[in-house]
């Protein structure tokens, strides 16, 4: 039978609350392949097994399996039935050899695990029978230390699992276990990674983009939406809001000195995603900050801007350096749509000299000529609603 097993590592440690967390792992991994005819996905309670259709591709398989956040690693392989007191190891060596046919290697190791350590063989027993098969058949030649690949047999109760890979997955916590998030999403590098980074630790992000429609293009709308649908391979279904700024940036332009627009448009993002998160049920704003980056990212302008919010803003990359992020950003999937260019409402009306250490009474002050709430509404009256999901009903 063909098989994955899945392991995870943070979720082990869990105490009480482990079976809740197991379920939405189990339930997020069923929903990752709901669309290729799985069989079943079985909660081991220390690794889970999902039977898998034949005819299903194992490429398809791994490109779903390794977005599931959660997942430590996993294998792709077959099962035999077993016996614990007397273990078939003649169609345990048949199995595993089955597994390296198509494979290049010229040394190899098994290693073996007892999931059952009622079972009357050793790990060490297994590893020498089935190695000592393997060498008869391929003429290879074991190497413990250094192998060009590695023959994994996991011996649970009632099978026995054989795969000739191991995946990293990509860790963290199963999407649902740590309430919903809103993410404020641009079309640059720094904001998708930042909303990775918590959906990985197990939030469901809510998106928002600020476009500077009408005055420009709908360019920057689409790269997010890119972006989105990139993000959504890791959380099954996102809701984006995309919010038209550009009028609301005039309003801003033709009420405030120059050096502190950039700071006073940071402030009204804060607040119409406030009252979108509200309604998203969120418990926390997220933004791709990251320290001393631009003017708007310096300490004092970041106290002046989360002053506008009453929610937790949260700042995942805000001791990242621009490197980092950007490799953060390729092994996502969404550096290259990032570097699209675009026309973004941030770089409409920037002051030559934006002021880098604004004080929240300055910009309160500036804030008491302004319809604050006035433009807050505009706001949210022309937000625009898009649901997306993953895998599509398509496939």
């Amino acid at each position: 039978m063909r098989t994955a097993i899945i392991h995870y590592h943070e979720l082990a440690l869990k105490g009480n609350n482990r079976n809740y967390f197991e379920q939405h792992l189990v339930q997020n991994i069923r929903t990752a392949l709901k669309d290729i005819g799985v069989r079943q996905v079985q909660n081991l309670h220390s690794r889970i097994r999902v039977e898998l259709p034949s005819e299903a591709s194992a490429e398809i398989i791994r490109e779903r399996l390794v977005r599931v956040c959660g997942v430590a690693n996993f294998s792709l392989g077959r099962t035999i039935p077993l016996q614990l007191e007397k273990p078939d190891l003649e169609a345990l060596s048949i199995a595993a050899g089955e597994e390296l046919n198509a494979k290049s290697f010229h040394t190899f190791r098994v290693t073996a695990k007892r999931a059952d350590k009622r079972l009357t063989l050793t790990s060490m027993d297994i590893e020498q029978s089935v190695g000592a098969a393997i060498c008869e058949k391929t003429g290879k030649k074991v190497s413990l230390k250094h192998p060009d690949l590695t023959v994994y047999i996991e011996l649970l109760t009632k099978d026995a699992f054989c795969s000739a890979e191991k995946i990293e997955g990509p860790g963290g916590m199963p999407v649902g276990v740590s309430g919903r998030v809103a993410c404020l999403i641009s079309g640059g590098i720094d904001s998708p990674v930042a909303a990775y980074r918590l959906i990985k630790r197990g939030c469901q992000a809510s998106f928002i983009h600020f476009s500077g429609r009408p005055l420009v293009s709908r360019a920057s709308e689409e790269k997010v939406r890119d972006l989105v649908r990139t993000l959504t391979q890791y959380q099954y279904e996102s809701r984006l809001y995309i919010i038209p700024f550009g009028e609301i940036q005039r309003e801003i332009v033709l009420n405030a000195p120059a050096p502190f627009r950039v700071v006073l448009y940071r402030r009204m993002m804060v607040r119409i995603t406030e009252e979108l998160a509200r309604r998203e049920q969120c418990w926390a704003l997220v933004t791709g900050d990251s320290l001393g980056q631009v003017a708007s990212q310096t300490p004092q302008n970041l106290c002046a801007i989360e002053e506008a919010a009453e929610l937790p803003i949260l700042r995942p990359l805000i001791g990242m350096d621009k490197r980092e992020i950007i490799d953060e950003a390729r092994d996502l999937g969404t550096y290259e749509t990032s570097i699209e260019p675009d026309q973004d409402c941030c770089k409409l009306f920037v002051p030559p000299h934006p002021s880098t250490k604004t004080r929240i009474e300055d910009v309160q002050r500036i804030e008491r000529l302004l319809d604050i709430n006035g433009l807050v509404k505009r706001g949210l009256e022309q937000a625009e609603l898009t649901e997306l999901s993953f895998p599509s009903s398509s496939g």
